[in-house]
C-alpha cells in the first residue's frame, strides 16, 4: 500500500459505524477492499456468538469503499451507497480476527456489484456477502478525497 492510501485510509475511510464495529483497514484500492476486525462481545447477540448484522455492516461499508474508489479512479465520480445486500453466514464465531475483502463483480456508470467474504484466523469461511451499489452524485459541497495514483 502506498503512502497516500495509508493518509487516505486514516483520514477518509474507517470512521463512523466502521469505525465503532473496529474496521481496521489494510488496503484501499479500485479493485480490493480488505481489512480486519477483532470480534470481541461488544459484536455479540444475545447467545454468545458475533450477530449477523455486523458481517453485513462490514460488506456494505467495504463494497462502499472499494465503489467509492473505482468511481474516483475511472474518472465517473461521485460515491456509491449500497442498495441491496445479501449476507450468508456460513460459521459461528464468538471472538477472534476476521479478516474482510472486497472485490468488484460488475462496474457500470449506473451501478456496480460487489463481492464480499470473511474469514476468521483460520481462513475459514464465515460469512460471504453480494452487495450492489447504486452510484450517485456527491452531496453538495463535499469535495472527494483523491485516490493515490493506480489505486
Amino acid at each position: 500500500m502506498s503512502v497516500d492510501n495509508e493518509e487516505l485510509i486514516k483520514d477518509t475511510f474507517g470512521r463512523g459505524f466502521d469505525a465503532a464495529l473496529g474496521l481496521e483497514l489494510t488496503d484501499v484500492t479500485a479493485d480490493l477492499v480488505a481489512g480486519t476486525v477483532d470480534m470481541s462481545a461488544k459484536h455479540h447477540q444475545p447467545f454468545g456468538i458475533v450477530h449477523g448484522g455486523v458481517y453485513c455492516a462490514l460488506a456494505e461499508g467495504t463494497a462502499s469503499i472499494g465503489g467509492f474508489t473505482w468511481l474516483q479512479a475511472s474518472g465517473i465520480g461521485g460515491t456509491a451507497v449500497g442498495v441491496n445486500n445479501n449476507t450468508d453466514f456460513l460459521r459461528s464465531i464468538s471472538t477472534g480476527t476476521v479478516a474482510v475483502e472486497a472485490t468488484p463483480v460488475h462496474r457500470g456508470r449506473r451501478q456496480q456489484l460487489w463481492r464480499v467474504s470473511m474469514t476468521d484466523a483460520d481462513g475459514r469461511l464465515v460469512a460471504t456477502s453480494q452487495v450492489r451499489l447504486q452510484n450517485i452524485a456527491l452531496p453538495e459541497g463535499v469535495e472527494p478525497p483523491v485516490p493515490a495514483a493506480g489505486a
